[in-house]
């Protein structure tokens, strides 16, 4: 179910937090369209954090330290490389006005970002909305193979240490399955919402002001 706004009406950070906590998110059309609709998909895509699968040729990439995981040390530019054009997208839907309500939420500490850097460069990252023990995956980019895949796996590390309870993926596509992804209905995931917001995780559960290795990244899921 999609509503669109009929009038330019302010969403403070505030307003967006509860509409997380009722089910839904907002979208825009696109960049250049100012507008946004207020989405609640009839199947809610989800990954089971107990159940987040790592195949083993990812898991030695991520065991390598090919990429180096920082995380919120430059949240604008991982907005930037989700709003890129990629194969296959030649439009984004990050407009001005999702990039300022995200940037308000990563200011009062409720919107975090994964990054991926090679060889001092930002090479893939997704960012995200944290509410109670919920995680809102919003978007992923990457420019070099498996960056982003990389980024998945260091926040399922983080969300499990965290004590994280549910990790809301809005749709479920095929990268994400390879994870273990599934689609619940409306009514299974506000029963998993519900549970979820009733008290609070904690996302530095792993330290934020070093980077964590891969080793210790799949330590903490294959526990």
């Amino acid at each position: 179910m999609a509503s669109r706004e009929t009038a330019f009406i302010e969403i403070t950070p505030e307003v967006l937090l509860k509409a997380y906590a009722c089910g839904i998110f907002p979208m825009a059309e696109s960049a250049e369209d100012p507008g946004l609709y207020w989405i609640e998909p009839e199947k809610r895509g989800v990954i089971p954090l107990e159940r987040f699968h790592v195949s083993s040729r990812l898991a030695r990439t991520v065991r390598s330290d090919r990429f180096v995981v920082r995380i919120n040390h430059d949240f604008d530019a991982v907005l930037d490389g989700c709003a890129e054009p990629r194969p296959g997208r030649a439009r984004t839907w990050i407009n001005t006005r999702i990039r300022a309500l995200y940037r308000s939420l990563y200011d009062i500490g409720h919107c975090h970002s994964v990054e991926t850097y090679q060889d001092g460069e930002l090479v893939g990252g997704l960012y995200g909305v944290c509410l109670g023990r919920a995680f809102f995956g919003e978007s992923m980019f990457s420019r070099s193979r498996d960056a982003s895949k990389v980024a998945l796996v260091h926040l399922v590390a983080r969300l499990r240490a965290g004590g994280f309870r549910l990790l809301d993926t809005q749709f479920v596509t095929g990268h994400l399955t390879m994870f273990g992804a599934v689609e619940v209905s409306r009514r299974q995931y506000h029963k998993l919402l519900e549970a979820a917001l009733v008290d609070e995780a904690d996302f530095k559960a792993l330290p934020l002001d070093r980077p964590v290795s891969g080793s210790e990244a799949l330590q903490h899921i294959r526990t």
